[in-house]
């Protein structure tokens, strides 16, 4: 058994984690409320060490304490914490329209994107229907700091994420791509700016791209919407051209979860 002292190291501070998350996996339909008792007996853990996490897990809203019975059942905060994973999941039906319409506004291959750790992956997309084409699918992944839609969501990310990301090495896709962190967090800064980023090349030869966040209820980042083509119709011109209406769909999408621009 997991005695108290074995929380306050490193290696139990994990412990205590684990615990935690074993503990509120604990609970199910069937068993909405358990004891602390019960709950130790469960997790193979002293009784101190439940109550000790039990009520750090209640004072941030994941449990709830009934006052009659003293049983502990999931709290609101878990609620919370679901409905945004699942406004995340939604995103990509909640896009779809927006997608087309932006694929009939520029003739390209329109992506949605999400960031998972130091990569980009597609959620969604639409190809161009012209013959000389970006080709993508779902679920592939790419460098974020090189791709307009990874640009687009580093942007925002905490400083320490961003920080994290352009400590890890970067290999060069292309002679165009930028890999040197000066520079690249430069060209978040000017995303941050403009609101939108741009690949020049940098992830893919003869291709460029352009592409905008989408920001869930609380102003979070958590995806993006690109556009990418063949440089021989997309001149640097034209691609810029394709701001207002790329805007637009990222906006759109942005206020379907919940977030009002102020």
């Amino acid at each position: 058994m997991t005695s108290p002292e074995q929380i306050e190291t490193p290696e139990g501070r994990l412990s205590s984690v684990t615990s935690a998350i074993r503990l509120l996996k604990t609970f199910s339909e069937d068993e909405v409320e358990i004891g602390i008792s019960t709950l130790a007996k469960r997790l193979g853990v002293a009784k101190s060490t439940v109550h000790r996490l039990a009520s750090t897990l209640t004072a941030e809203g994941l449990l709830e304490q009934n006052p009659d019975s003293g049983r502990y059942r999931l709290g609101l905060g878990l609620f919370a914490l679901g409905a945004l994973v699942r406004r995340r999941m939604d995103v990509p039906n909640l896009a779809l329209p927006h997608l087309h319409t932006l694929r009939e506004k520029t003739g390209e291959t329109v992506h949605l994107a999400t960031l998972d750790h130091s990569s980009i992956m597609y959620l969604f997309n639409l190809e161009s229907l012209q013959a000389i084409r970006m080709n993508s699918y779902i679920g592939a992944r790419k460098p974020a700091f090189c791709t307009s839609e990874g640009r687009a969501l580093l942007a925002y990310q905490p400083v320490d994420v961003i920080g994290r990301i352009l400590k890890e090495p970067m290999v060069a896709r292309t002679p165009n791509t930028t890999t040197d962190p000066v520079e690249l967090r430069k060209t978040l800064d000017a995303v941050r700016r403009n609101g939108f980023a741009v690949d020049d090349e940098e992830s893919e030869l003869g291709m460029r791209g352009i592409a905008a966040p989408i920001r869930d209820l609380g102003g979070n980042v958590i995806a993006a919407i690109g556009v990418a083509g063949p440089i021989q119709r997309l001149s640097k011109k034209t691609l810029r051209s394709f701001v207002p209406a790329l805007l637009e769909a990222t906006e759109a999408v942005s206020s379907r979860l919940g977030h009002h621009a102020v």
